[in-house]
């Protein structure tokens, strides 16, 4: 049974920094690996965690270092996608010892496991904070689910491809996101959407495919869908996703980042 754990919008800053004046984005990643490395007796086997973008706040070599450092303690192997805070040179350099890091172009990538696909999609648009899906990364995953043919696939990216209402993140979604739409229509198999930038759990439907936006490691935009409404983070717990094929779909469960007490056993019930 394949099984992947997704994270989003670390936002690494330089060490003695915090996000935004507000959030200290080093400790909330230190215990997402913590949580993940934890749990995995009860979860595992785990084959990949992925991280949909925003690895840092502004693309430095130092933030990037800063992130790596931090991952170095996670007891899984993971891959990464550029947000819109991310620099794509700088992270392509940062990771250049990685087989799956393109040397040139896109950010884009793929890995195949038992039950599905992992295909991975830069939409990143350079000094821009909305996002967009350039002609070699449109051709990458036309060519990618080709090659599939029936076999389910996850599509990994970072920017959204629907609006949610809060006014200031839908001006930063995936625009021109009909291209996106017309690549997958092309694939017989099973497709999983899953991004982040929200900073939030949301599923929706995109053409015809169940999209899953992922909460951030350590903080959320704020949930305030009034139209004169600024754009804000809130404190809220960190959280990331389980995906998992389980009989003949997909499955996605949510899990907080830290340690809760329990587990209790149900007193009286057999």
């Amino acid at each position: 049974m394949t099984k992947i754990i997704q994270i989003s919008d670390t936002h690494i800053v330089p060490e003695g920094a915090l996000a935004y004046g507000q959030v200290d984005t080093a400790a909330a990643l230190a215990e997402t690996v913590a949580t993940i490395n934890r749990l995995l007796p009860q979860i595992g086997p785990v084959d990949l965690v992925i991280v949909t973008g925003d690895l840092t706040e502004h693309g430095t070599p130092e933030e990037y270092d800063r992130f790596k450092m931090l991952m170095a303690d996670l007891d899984l192997p993971y891959r990464v996608l550029p947000g819109n805070h991310d620099r794509r040179e700088p992270m392509r350099e940062s990771f250049a010892d990685a087989q799956w890091m393109p040397r040139t172009g896109p950010l884009d990538w793929q890995i195949d496991f038992e039950d599905f696909a992992v295909v991975g999609l830069d939409s990143l648009t350079e000094s821009a904070a909305h996002g967009t899906l350039e002609p070699a990364t449109l051709s990458f995953l036309t060519d990618a689910l080709s090659g599939l043919g029936d076999k389910p696939a996850i599509v990994g990216f970072h920017h959204p491809p629907f609006a949610v209402g809060i006014k200031a993140m839908d001006a930063q979604n995936l625009h021109d996101a009909d291209s996106l739409g017309t690549a997958l229509s092309l694939h017989s198999g099973q497709v999983r959407l899953v991004c982040g930038h929200l900073h939030r759990s949301i599923a929706g439907l995109f053409s015809g495919s169940l999209c899953q936006v992922c909460p951030g490691t350590s903080h959320a935009v704020t949930l305030d869908q009034r139209t004169n409404a600024g754009n804000s983070l809130t404190k809220e717990p960190g959280g990331m996703l389980l995906h998992e094929w389980r009989d003949d779909g997909f499955l996605t469960h949510l899990i907080p980042v830290g340690t809760f007490p329990g587990p209790y056993p149900f007193l009286g019930v057999s």
